[in-house]
């Protein structure tokens, strides 16, 4: 019997753990799923004989270890600080590891002692890093293997509440980990657009005239932001004949038009100023603003377009701007804890709500000397609050990922990210029996 150990059983992995779960039979696997949260992990695994439901600190070494050393392989949906942790207990063990992270400079350290006990860490294997990679490189291969030049390389991915679930004036609700939405873009974006390298800003990048067709009626256009850095990719991806390359997370506008807000109102500041116990959200709203001597809302940047301050008035009454009633009791906190908070109470998504999950690849190539444009586009719905696109399409990379490693069909050592032939072909075709599957349109 293969033993499958899965630390995290958050908002991402509910559809995770039913994979391993439904296949443990067929395959032989025993399942330990491990969580702070004692309730929650019995809720996602729901007492099925093939799973073992423990409460446990992952910070804790004695019990991290434990579980470890009687696994084969090792999932983490933990936070990307706790990786290192697993990972290094994973290299001792001997012990293969799959998230669905950056692979951070700590855990590309520890590639060649991976490689070594030849054991696999799988980084990268979630939707976004993940699904892009695999899904573009599947792309890429089959028009370069027609004898193209790749000129031009965009890839945008957003986790989005689906249209009939859009009832706020942020267009936007919480399906993932909601530090994540407060700190998005924070370091700014590095990509290259026309030739040229651009260091774009956290100030400006929450530019709401940056757009895709999504192609869908219901959806229409989408706003999007440059994400991170996207120039390593380039190597990665081997498209040095490239003269754009950008990856791109979408929003909808009117969220680009109130986020832009957030950042110019210092709302995603770190630094812990206010006591929030019996604090209300107006009061901390008046505090904030006294602090960064804020005396109007609505800045020159937006060139006093009157539709546009309306909007952003909504979005922060929905915030709580005028709740003299709601207390936050947060203890001494942040602006962006405060921030945090808000977003967890007012954007959350409630039982039978869904998100959506929409992710295109738009490449320019030159074949035969005639220019040539292809997109290819994906939609993911969730079926509800706890089903949700996100969780799908995080969760099943993973496992899909997990069994081909137990099954031996992947039988790679070190670090890898999933941009290779054997990872990413076995997974895109198990994704679109599972309904995770792009649509391409060529011009």
């Amino acid at each position: 019997m293969k033993h499958i150990l899965l630390f995290g059983a958050g908002k991402s992995a509910s559809v995770l753990i039913d994979y391993l779960l439904d296949n443990a039979a067929a395959n032989n696997w025993h399942v330990t799923v491990v969580d702070a949260d004692a309730q929650l992990v019995l809720q996602k695994t729901k007492q099925h004989p093939a799973s073992t439901a423990v409460a446990a600190n992952v910070a804790q070494e004695n019990e991290r270890q434990a579980l470890i050393k009687n696994a084969d392989v090792v999932i983490s949906m933990m936070p990307p600080f706790l990786h290192i942790l697993i990972a290094t207990d994973c290299i001792e063990f001997g012990k293969h590891l799959l998230t669905a992270s950056y692979a951070d400079d700590a855990i590309k350290a520890l590639a060649p002692q991976a490689a070594a006990k030849g054991i696999l860490f799988l980084c990268e294997m979630g939707l976004d890093p993940g699904i892009d990679h695999m899904s573009a490189l599947q792309l890429l291969e089959n028009i370069k293997a027609a004898g193209a030049t790749i000129t031009s390389f965009k890839s945008h991915c957003g986790g989005l509440v689906a249209p009939e679930s859009d009832d706020n004036p942020w267009h936007y609700k919480i399906s993932w980990n909601p530090r994540n939405v407060v700190l998005a873009g924070k370091a700014g974006a590095s990509y290259l657009l026309n030739g040229q390298h651009y260091d774009e800003p956290y100030e400006t990048l929450f530019n709401a005239n940056r757009f895709i067709n999504t192609g869908d009626a219901n959806i229409g256009n989408l706003s999007y932001y440059p994400n991170r850095n996207s120039l390593p990719y380039i190597d990665l991806y081997q498209l040095q004949s490239a003269q754009t390359f950008v990856r791109t997370t979408l929003r909808y506008q009117n969220f680009m038009y109130g986020w832009n807000h957030i950042v110019a109102l210092h709302l995603t500041d770190e630094v812990g100023y206010y006591e929030t116990n019996e604090l209300s959200i107006a009061a901390f709203f008046k505090q904030h603003f006294e602090r960064f001597n804020i005396k109007q809302l609505f800045k020159n940047s937006y060139n006093a377009n009157t539709a546009i301050e309306k909007i952003i008035e909504k979005q922060l009454q929905f915030l709580g701007i005028n709740d003299d009633t709601t207390l936050i009791n947060k203890g001494f906190a942040s602006a962006a804890d405060v921030l945090q908070f808000l977003l967890e109470t007012k954007l959350i998504l409630h039982p039978h709500d869904k998100d959506m999950i929409v992710m295109q690849h738009e490449i320019e190539y030159d074949l035969h000397q005639t220019k040539h444009y292809i997109t290819s586009s994906c939609i993911v719905y969730g079926e509800d609050a706890i089903y949700t696109a996100m969780a799908k399409t995080v969760g099943l990379p993973l496992g899909i990922a997990a069994k081909l490693i137990l099954n031996g069909s992947i039988q790679l050592t070190g670090l890898h990210l999933p941009i290779i032939k054997a990872i990413y072909e076995p997974v895109l075709h198990e994704l679109a029996v599972n309904g995770i599957q792009f649509i391409e349109t060529k011009n």
